[in-house]
């Protein structure tokens, strides 16, 4: 599987933004999907997750309520759209896919055996 992310970019505090990922190489159906970010000095952290479906959808909790997943199997493209973005959520974020199950939801990396190559966004305030 390989993956490519974009979206990142530049935005103001209280903005939104749209990451999407794009997947090749395996039946995007086939599998579930995550996002996990990076900020400057800190650890990677779970932000979402989706199963292959799209029907399940899981959240960190700094970000419930403010960001959504989902997937378009179609176009073999998972999305992040944040919104009421806060300076703390500036960071590389990472999409991965969790090929050993299509119901999602690991909150740990080392269940995501596929990365991209991150995509960086900063919030200003």
């Amino acid at each position: 599987v390989q993956l490519q992310a974009s979206g990142g970019g530049l935005v103001q505090a209280g903005g939104s933004l749209r990451l999407s990922c794009a997947a090749s190489g395996r039946t995007f159906g086939s599998y579930a999907m995550g996002w996990f970010r990076r900020a400057p000095g800190k650890e990677r952290e779970f932000v979402a997750a989706i199963s292959w479906s799209g029907g399940t959808t899981y959240y960190a909790d700094s970000v419930k309520g403010r960001f959504t997943i989902s997937r378009d199997n179609a176009k073999n493209t998972v999305y992040l759209q944040m919104n009421s973005l806060k300076p703390e959520d500036a960071a590389l974020y990472y999409c991965a896919a969790d090929i050993r199950t299509i119901f999602g939801g690991s909150w740990y990396g080392h269940d995501y055996n596929y990365w991209g190559q991150g995509t960086y966004f900063t919030v200003s305030s």
